[in-house]
């Protein structure tokens, strides 16, 4: 009996787990051209449908029939490929926390799929079949088709009870930051690079910013326009080859193929006598065949970047004040 019901596991949860580890193996060879790509449609929607399919339709009748079962049980395969690939960093943790959900919900999906098919008996291994060599038909076809670059803005704001130049001195130049006064949560979360100073050349058109995160990562600023405790508009450059591998995922790696930061804008707007609104404005650049749901996830690490930042300048802004 418990020989059985190993067998039955194996079959019915390890054949689905290998399908997934096979498709990662050869959508991330690098010799295909882009030709197959982790970062497509093709992979990160079909690939868990399949997933959810093949563990439903291998089950026996009686569960592939329940409902619940059809939602829940292909999530067991999602999540063992998901530590295999952790485990032996074939992906990151940050990477993972981003497309989960879709992973889940696509193999959930996948579940009444294999549900449906289950219950059909005319010709169902054959739909079988053209379901598993499904996204290794369509992703030549999505990466003839190419992807579209789109640009996305993230606004942040914050109230400052301080004098204008005050604020404007914590904007051009941000002192060390220590880990404490850090409180991007979500950045933490995810283990990306926290925000450890800024610097400013000089106040003017064509000054240069160093904006410095830890793990290696620099943000290269050139201010293109700037008026004087008002307004601070920079083009923004982060050169892959100077971040080390070890910081970032390749698939979220900023300047790379997919990610990269534009341009950042700080705009102090007056309220009343030493009461401001300082403005962070970003645009960012995604480039994939899903910029719906990348862009979504780009947007909210951007806005708790910056969130982190403007709470910074004004707990410092406001301390000055406080000392006099």
């Amino acid at each position: 009996m418990n020989r059985q019901f190993f067998t039955t596991v194996l079959i019915v949860f390890g054949i689905p787990t290998a399908y997934a580890l096979v498709a990662r193996v050869f959508f991330g060879i690098e010799t295909w051209d882009n030709l197959f790509d982790v970062m497509s449609t093709s992979f990160l929607f079909c690939l868990p449908t399949i997933v959810g399919t093949l563990t439903v339709y291998l089950s026996s009748y009686e569960r592939a029939q329940q409902a619940a079962y059809q939602f829940f049980a292909p999530w067991i395969p999602v999540m063992i490929f998901c530590v295999i690939t952790i485990a032996f960093a074939i992906e990151g943790w940050a990477c993972w926390i981003m497309i989960l959900p879709i992973f889940l919900l696509a193999a959930s999906l996948g579940g009444f799929l294999g549900g449906y098919l289950k219950r059909r008996q005319h010709r169902r291994n054959l739909k079988i079949t053209f379901l598993v060599f499904l996204p290794f038909l369509l992703a030549p076809i999505e990466s003839f088709i190419g992807s579209f670059p789109g640009v996305y803005k993230a606004r942040t704001s914050i109230e400052i009870n301080a004098p204008p130049e005050v604020i404007w001195d914590n904007v051009t130049r941000v002192k060390d930051i220590p880990e404490e006064e850090d409180t991007g949560y979500l950045n933490r979360f995810l283990g990306f690079p926290r925000p450890v100073k800024a610097e400013l050349n000089f106040e003017g058109v064509n000054a240069y910013r160093e904006a410095v995160f830890t793990n290696g990562l620099v943000f290269h600023e050139t201010v293109t326009q700037y008026i004087d405790n008002e307004k601070m508009v920079f083009a923004i450059q982060a050169f892959p080859h100077e971040i080390p591998s070890t910081t970032l995922d390749e698939h979220v790696v900023i300047g790379g193929e997919y990610f990269d930061v534009l341009t950042g804008t700080y705009e102090l707007e007056i309220l009343d006598r030493d009461k401001y609104i300082l403005h962070l404005y970003s645009t960012f650049e995604i480039n994939t065949t899903f910029n719906f749901y990348a862009g979504w996830w780009a947007k909210w690490i951007m806005k708790d970047i910056q969130d982190n930042i403007l709470r910074i300048q004004k707990s410092r802004s406001e301390s000055v004040i406080h000392r006099q």
